[in-house]
Parts: structure tokens; sequence; C-alpha cells
């Protein structure tokens, strides 16, 4: 576990796992680099598995640059240099996928493949709403109140049968409590902005959708309002998709197995 520092003086926390090629992963808003916790170690028996915090979650200090995604994608570009990577396959999971797509959009030098999931190019209304009593609890009852709201929306419902449901709850609102309210509330409302619909016919890097189909936050085909990874899929000529069953938008934390599989085959095959 190391620090480095970007030209705009955030200090950036990251931590490398395995070896082999770098696979970087770009965690969902709230959570910090321990979004990832259950699929780093499976992906660390295949690949040098880089996690970080962005600024304001986790162990990470300063603010999220100005801009909107371009801005997120620029901070994540400077950390990928800073760190000494010259190209890295990337992985990013929900806010962090649309941070993935932009910078594999602006910067595709860097990126050797592209693994995005469960995100949504462009919010629907239905999503604005949910996201709106997202920021209403950061701001009046904190993170781990916000916490328990996208659990109810992020699962599948019969992930809550599961014997480890309730200590996965726990280390959510623990990973959430970590997150600055003001980092979380600015990194939503950057997302209700984003329309990355230009930004879709510029990504070169061949690109493997994921989706879970039981995702209520980011489903694979929003409503009209929207724009998802089904439509996204359309755009791309080098675009594989796997949607996984009994699964909903935390799929790297329901389904961490099958998804370090499809990635693996994705990226090696």
């Amino acid at each position: 576990m190391t620090t480095v520092t970007l030209p705009g003086g955030e200090t950036i926390w990251y931590k490398t796992t395995g070896t082999g090629a770098p696979l970087l992963h770009i965690h969902g808003s709230a959570f910090g680099h321990r979004n990832f916790e259950k699929m780093t170690p499976l992906a660390a028996q295949l690949f040098e598995v880089i996690d970080f915090d962005l600024p304001g979650y986790g162990e990470s200090i300063g603010n999220l640059r100005p801009g909107g995604m371009e801005g997120l994608a620029e901070q994540v570009f400077e950390f990928i240099q800073a760190a000494g990577y010259d190209r890295v396959h990337l992985h990013g999971t929900s806010f962090g996928a649309m941070i993935g797509l932009t910078l594999a959009a602006r910067h595709p030098d860097v990126i050797d493949h592209l693994v995005l999931s469960c995100f949504l190019a462009r919010s629907d209304d239905a999503a604005r709403m949910m996201r709106g009593t997202w920021k209403r609890a950061a701001k009046d009852s904190g993170m781990t109140a916000v916490a328990d709201l996208t659990s109810v929306a992020g699962f599948a419902r019969s992930f809550y049968d599961r014997p480890y449901a309730q200590e996965q709850l726990q280390t959510m609102r623990d990973a959430f409590s970590r997150t600055d309210a003001g980092a979380f509330v600015a990194g939503t409302e950057t997302i209700e902005k984003t329309d990355l619909s230009d930004l879709i016919p510029l990504i070169s890097a061949p690109t493997l959708l994921l989706a879970g189909a039981e995702d209520n936050m980011t489903p694979f085909e929003p409503s009209p309002s929207g724009i998802g990874m089904q439509q996204i899929a359309n755009e791309l000529p080098l675009c594989n998709t796997q949607v996984i069953p009994e699964c909903g938008h935390y799929l790297v934390i329901e389904q961490p197995e099958l998804a370090t599989q499809y990635i693996s085959s994705f990226i090696n095959g």
C-alpha cells in the first residue's frame, strides 16, 4: 500500500495485489476500493490488480476534479502515470464505469482492454429519482443510511437469503462511512448531469459489458430517457456482453467468481 501525489495536489492511496498484466479497478460511488474486496483476491491470481481510492473516498485526500466526468477521468489518467504504468486493462463499475468509458475515449493509448459493469451512459428519469433520495439521506442522515438505501436497490432479491448477507451489509456500512458525504453528493450530481453518448463512438479498445439481470439502479435496458448497456453494445463493434442472471447492481459483490471468469476469458482469450 502506498500513495502518489497528482499534479493538482491530490494524494491517492492505492495497493497492488498479484502479478501479471496490470488490471486497474475503478470503484463505484460511495464505496472506495473496498468495492472490489471480494473480487480482487480472485483476479489477483491472474493479474496485477491495482485498487485505489478516488479523492474524498477511503484513504485518498483531496477533492474530485472539476469538469464533470472528464475531470475525474483526467485524475485517473494522472494516477496511472504517477503510479508508473504505460497501459492497463481497466475495469470500472457503476460510477467507475462512467469514468472508465470517459478515460478510454480521451486517452485510448493507456487502455488495453476495457471492462465496464453496471452503469448508464445517461441516467433515465427513474435513476434521477432514486439518486435524489440518496443525496437527501447523505445530507440528513449520513453515509450509513446511504449504504442501506442503496442496498435495497442494489442487490438481487435472492442475495438477502444468503447466510453472509447481513455481514456483507455491515461491511458496506463500514466502507460507506469512510466516504465524505460531500464527495458522494458531488459525485452523484456529476452522474446525474452526465451524458456519455458522444464518447461511445470514440472507444477503440476491445470492450466487455457486464450487467446484472436484476439491476434496478442501472438496468441493461433503461427507460427511453436514459442510455444503457444495450444501446452501447449496439454501437461498439469490438464489444462483448454478458448479462448475469439472479444478480443486481452490485455484481462484483454478488458474483465475483463469475465476473472474474468472464473478465479473464475476455482479456486472455
